[in-house]
C-alpha cells in the first residue's frame, strides 16, 4: 500500500507516509468505492470491455473504416454475443420455473420422509421441523411485498447498467487518446514511453487473457452439460453453464453451483446415486479444467497467488457485491502487470506473485 500511494501521489524525496495516513487513505478509498458503486461498477465494466474491444477497433481502423463505425461494430458484436448467451440461459430458466411447482411438492415430501426416518430410527422429535415446509408456504404471502420491491430494484439497476455500460465503453474507446494524454499529465515524472508501454501490454495481455477465459468457460460449460445430460439430470445446460461461470470463484464456486443440481436430482429420482453422479461429473470436469483446459486455453495468464485472489474476492463482495467479486480479479491482474514493470512496485509484485520462492524473483 505504501508503494502504491508513493507512486500515485507525488511527494518530496524524503517525505514518507505514516501508518495513520495509510490507514486513513485506505478507509477513504473504501468509503468512496462503496458509496460510489452505482457509478464505478458500470464504469469499471466499460473500461474492461474497452480493453477487450481496443484491438478489434484498431484492426477495423487499419482497414480504413471510420473510427465511430469501428467502435459501433465492435460493441454490437460483443452485446449480440452476450444477448444470445442470456437468451439461452433465460430459456433454460423458464423451463426450470415451469416445473418448479412439481419440484416444490417433491421437496416437501422428501423432507417429511426424512423427518419420519429421523424419528423412527433415532427418536428425534421432529414435530416442529415437520411444520417448517407448511410455515414457509403460508408465510410466503406476507413476504411477497418485500420480494417484489427487491426484484423491481434489481431490474431497475440491471436495466441502468445495460444502457450505461455500452455508452461508457464507446466513449472510452472514442476518447482513448485524450485519456492517455491525461495520464501523461498526471505522472510527469514517468516517461511517456513507459506509460504507453505499460498501457499497451496491459490491454493486450488482458485481451488475450479474456479470450482464453471465455474459451475455458465455454469448454467447461459444454462438458458439464453433457455429463449431466448423460446421467439424466433435468435442465443440464442451465446447471452446466452456471457451474462454468461460477468457476471464477476459487474452490467455493464449484461447491455453490453443485448444490442446486444435487438437490434437484435427489428430489426428482429419490436416490443418492444421482447426486453422487453430479459430484462425479463436476469433479472430473474440474480436474480436466485445472490440468488440461486452463493451461491450454490461457497459456499467458497472469500468475497471482490464491491468497491474494481470495482476499480480493472477499473485499470486492463486501464493497460491490457480486459485481465486485467479478471486477476486482481483473483489477488485481492489471495491478500485478503494472507492478511487474514498475521499479517502485517490486514489493507489491512479489506479494501478488504465485512464485513461492523469493530467490527466483
Amino acid at each position: 500500500m505504501v508503494q502504491i500511494i508513493k507512486t500515485l501521489v507525488p511527494l518530496p524525496p524524503n517525505r514518507k507516509f505514516s501508518p495513520l495516513e495509510i490507514l486513513l487513505f485506505t478507509v477513504l478509498l473504501s468509503v468512496v468505492l462503496y458509496f460510489g458503486k452505482t457509478l464505478f461498477i458500470p464504469l469499471s465494466f466499460a473500461m474492461l470491455i474497452s480493453f477487450i474491444l481496443y484491438p478489434i477497433c484498431k484492426w477495423l481502423e487499419k482497414k480504413r473504416i471510420n473510427k465511430t463505425i469501428s467502435i459501433f461494430l465492435a460493441i454490437s458484436i460483443v452485446f449480440l454475443l452476450v444477448g444470445a448467451i442470456a437468451y439461452l440461459l433465460l430459456s433454460q430458466i423458464g423451463g426450470f420455473l415451469h416445473e418448479w411447482p412439481t419440484f416444490k411438492v417433491k421437496f416437501s415430501e422428501s423432507l417429511m420422509q426424512l423427518f419420519a426416518f429421523l424419528k423412527e430410527n433415532y427418536g428425534i422429535n421432529t414435530e416442529s421441523l415437520s411444520e417448517l415446509p407448511k410455515n414457509l408456504m403460508s408465510s410466503s404471502g406476507t413476504q411477497i411485498f418485500g420480494f417484489l420491491t427487491n426484484t423491481f430494484y434489481s431490474i431497475f439497476i440491471s436495466a441502468f447498467f445495460i444502457i450505461v455500460i455500452p455508452v461508457f465503453s464507446a466513449l472510452i474507446l472514442y476518447y482513448r487518446q485524450m485519456l492517455v494524454n491525461v495520464l501523461y499529465t498526471l505522472f510527469p515524472s514517468v516517461k511517456n514511453e513507459t506509460i504507453r508501454e505499460i498501457l499497451t501490454e496491459t490491454i493486450h495481455s488482458y485481451y488475450n487473457f479474456i479470450k482464453g477465459m471465455l474459451l475455458v468457460y465455454l469448454i467447461v460449460g459444454i462438458l458439464n452439460s453433457v455429463g449431466l445430460a448423460i446421467i439424466g439430470i433435468p435442465h443440464p445446460f442451465l446447471f452446466g453453464f452456471i457451474a462454468s461461470i461460477l468457476t471464477f470463484i476459487p474452490y467455493a464456486g464449484i461447491i455453490i453451483s453443485s448444490l442446486l443440481p444435487i438437490t434437484i436430482s435427489w428430489i426428482t429420482y429419490d436416490s443418492m446415486w444421482y447426486p453422487l453422479g453430479v459430484v462425479l461429473v463436476f469433479s472430473i470436469v474440474q480436474i480436466l479444467e485445472a490440468n488440461i483446459i486452463f493451461p491450454f486455453a490461457v497459456g499467458n495468464r497472469l500468475k497471482i497467488n490464491t491468497l491474494a485472489i481470495i482476499v480480493v474476492i472477499v473485499a470486492g463482495g463486501i464493497l460491490w457485491g457480486a459485481a465486485g467479486m467479478i471486477l476486482f480479479i481483473p483489477f488485481l491482474s492489471i495491478m500485478k502487470l503494472i507492478a511487474d514493470r514498475t521499479e517502485s512496485l517490486k514489493t507489491l509484485s512479489l506479494l501478488l506473485s504465485s512464485d513461492s520462492d523469493p530467490k527466483k524473483k
